[in-house]
């Protein structure tokens, strides 16, 4: 069985995620990393800013929302993504299916408990054909809009308990479900590109057609496979991670799959595609300044062969990682923004002389991307709070 080691997987690491070498199009950028983090609005646009030489913000918001080659969608272990319609039919088959339906259940047992209806199931059905009826009658809507067409999203939930305890109103339950579904997309932002509050619009409106159905077997062994191709090698508890699915639906794709064991440096089990054994080296030396919640960051459970001791510093309580540096395939710091719009960065590992210059420029031309623009991480981190406050 061959070994692949840390030094190595740095390198495929750099290799498959452009950051030896720019991506073409903001459309690679995401089928390559098989979608980019979109829980922070902000992250994609900096995740593409990494992988494209010279990047702004217009590209990505002509293949969103003009071109709409890209769309954002609820995917893996229930996290916002944008990717390509394609892939995005394969993850909707192959994780959201599932999620939505557990959902379902869930909301319409609260809906009865609580005493919103006595028939949950048929409640849920109402308010969702009157919600799909205001978005083709009206176009694209947001929220407080369709709460005002759709009296039934007035109802409202109660959830916790004590001071945690909230009342929930149904247009998010809905808008959620549908989502989750398939149904509708998130269009455009109500605001600015830093906007996370978006306009709602049937799937089949904004793409040209609803998303194709694929079935569940076929469209997790596509989705294995691109991960092996993109990530790999990677474990099992990796794969199981990354995917959110049992170990039964994660061991089916991969013998769906021609993929090769082999082992890690500490002697771990990983899989790598069969036509992707050889070895892999690079002599490149990159530096990069990664967002919260970048696709490279998240990709694998088992962090330490690139994050080493400081996912204290650089991940928040619930294991969502903030603005990281970093050089040749590891995390060597992280970065915030003073109030002022300025990039500040420290770093947390001793480098070479030549790679804290890389480091220094790089800062410096992210402060001039921003221009001006203020941002805060919608996971906060010690590090990025600390920075931001000096």
């Amino acid at each position: 069985m061959r070994t692949i080691g840390v030094t190595e997987r740095r390198a495929r690491l750099g290799r498959q995620h452009f950051l030896i070498k720019p991506a073409r199009s903001v459309e690679d950028v995401a089928t390559g990393l098989i979608g980019l983090h979109s829980s922070d609005p902000v992250s994609v646009y900096l995740s593409v800013r990494s992988r494209i030489a010279g990047a702004t913000q217009a590209p990505l918001e002509d293949a969103l929302y003009e071109r709409r080659t890209l769309v954002r969608m609820l995917g893996m272990r229930r996290t916002l993504f944008v990717t390509t319609p394609q892939l995005a039919a394969v993850i909707d088959a192959a994780c959201t299916k599932v999620i939505a339906e557990t959902w379902r259940k869930r909301i319409t047992t609260m809906l009865e408990e609580q005493g919103v209806t006595t028939d949950g199931a048929a409640w849920l059905r109402a308010a969702e054909r009157d919600t799909m009826a205001a978005l083709h009658e009206h176009g694209e809507l947001a929220g407080a809009q369709l709460t005002k067409l759709v009296p039934a999203l007035g109802a409202k939930l109660h959830y916790g308990s004590g001071k945690w305890a909230a009342d929930v109103g149904m247009t998010t339950r809905v808008l959620f479900q549908l989502s989750a579904e398939g149904a509708i997309v998130r269009g455009r932002p109500r605001g600015t590109w830093i906007s996370g509050q978006y306009r709602w619009i049937p799937t089949d409106v904004w793409l040209g057609a609803p998303l194709p159905s694929i079935p569940t077997a076929e469209a997790s062994a596509t989705l294995l496979r691109a991960w092996l191709a993109s990530f790999g090698p990677g474990s099992m508890a990796d794969l199981r991670w990354w995917t959110g699915w049992t170990a039964k639906q994660t061991t089916a794709a991969l013998e769906a799959n021609d993929v090769e064991e082999v082992a890690l440096e500490d002697g771990t089990a990983a899989f790598v595609l069969a036509d992707d054994v050889a070895p892999v080296r690079s002599r490149a030396h990159w530096v990069a300044f990664l967002p919260g919640l970048d696709p490279t960051t998240m990709g694998w459970r088992d962090r330490d062969w690139y994050l080493g001791p400081h996912g204290r510093t650089l991940f928040d309580t619930n294991g969502n990682a903030g603005p990281t540096v970093w050089a040749d395939g590891r995390i060597i710091g992280g970065w915030g923004q003073r109030a002022d719009g300025t990039v500040v960065s420290r770093l947390l590992e001793r480098v070479d002389a030549a790679t804290k210059k890389k480091v220094d420029a790089e800062r410096d031309r992210l402060t001039s991307w921003f221009d001006g623009v203020r941002v805060t991480p919608r996971f906060r981190t010690p590090l990025e709070k600390e920075l931001a406050s000096s």
